[in-house]
């Protein structure tokens, strides 16, 4: 909601300024998202090191090519928006244009603000990572909110420009880096977290006996635990795939105007796979 321009207190004259206003707040952000990118890397490499420090050093290198690519594709924008107000606009002057398409302005700034809202919040969440103090999730969903903003700038600098345009060519190449650099991102951060994880959970060391006892049968609880709740999301999912062809089974009947009996499911898709033996 706060992404959305607020255009019913916008006079029509002040979009073109409003425009204008947004791309640079996009690419200030965007900058000082890489200085910020900058100053972790080197607090990182003070205050870790080991696994810790090469899980950081790979997750921030993604982020910062992420930030490189979100620049690059705000610059191509911001110049095939000036083209598109340069051939359309004809006498008119470039506040009369964006008056005229006030709809396409609208739709172009919410795109401008939601990239750098996303590439914003994709620093802060990356930070928390570095400190310990958030969660890997976070940044997946953060390159993911990036990659839909990306899509939604391309596709409102597109309604209006066009088709042979060499700006329009170059943004859409821009677009796809950046989903390749947000894809990047997620991967460096699973396989960080799986690294991280697998190192706190696998270091058994510096326990007594008693403590890794207490560990085996701790571990074995949630085994059980695990198990139980696989079996009840199994019989969930029978119950749904039951109630899914029994609907598709009505469809096709009021389609055809005459009764189909629902297919049957599969008997083999539900069965509970053998359980590896427990010590």
């Amino acid at each position: 909601q706060e992404l959305r321009p607020k255009s019913l207190d916008i006079k029509q004259e002040e979009l073109g300024d409003m425009v204008e206003k947004e791309m640079a707040s996009t690419s200030e952000a965007i900058e000082d998202a890489v200085r910020r990118i900058e100053e972790m890397m080197s607090q990182a490499r003070s205050e870790s090191s080991g696994v810790k420090l090469e899980v950081n050093e790979r997750i921030l290198n993604s982020c910062t090519d992420l930030m490189k690519a979100i620049r690059l594709l705000v610059l191509t924008s911001t110049n095939l928006q000036k083209e598109i107000v340069e051939s359309g606009r004809g006498a008119a002057t470039t506040q009369e244009f964006y008056a005229k398409n006030s709809r396409w302005t609208e739709g172009l700034i919410s795109a401008s603000k939601a990239v750098g809202w996303g590439a914003t919040q994709l620093v802060e969440s990356a930070d928390r990572v570095v400190l310990h103090m958030g969660k890997y999730e976070e940044l997946i969903v953060c390159s993911h909110e990036i990659a839909a903003s990306t899509a939604q700038l391309v596709a409102a600098s597109k309604v209006k420009a066009e088709k042979s345009s060499r700006n329009l060519l170059l943004l859409q190449e821009c677009s796809r880096n950046v989903n390749e650099m947000a894809a990047n991102v997620v991967a460096s951060t699973k396989s960080g977290q799986e690294q991280i994880e697998e190192k706190d959970t696998m270091d058994f060391s510096g326990m007594s006996l008693i403590k890794l006892k207490k560990e085996e049968m701790e571990t074995q609880v949630k085994v059980l635990e695990l198990e139980k709740r696989l079996e009840g999301e199994r019989v969930r999912l029978g119950e749904l795939r039951k109630q899914h062809y029994g609907l598709a089974g009505a469809y096709d009947a009021a389609e055809d105007g005459e009764a189909k009996p629902a297919p049957a499911p599969r008997r083999g898709i539900l069965k509970k796979p053998p359980l590896a033996q427990k010590p």
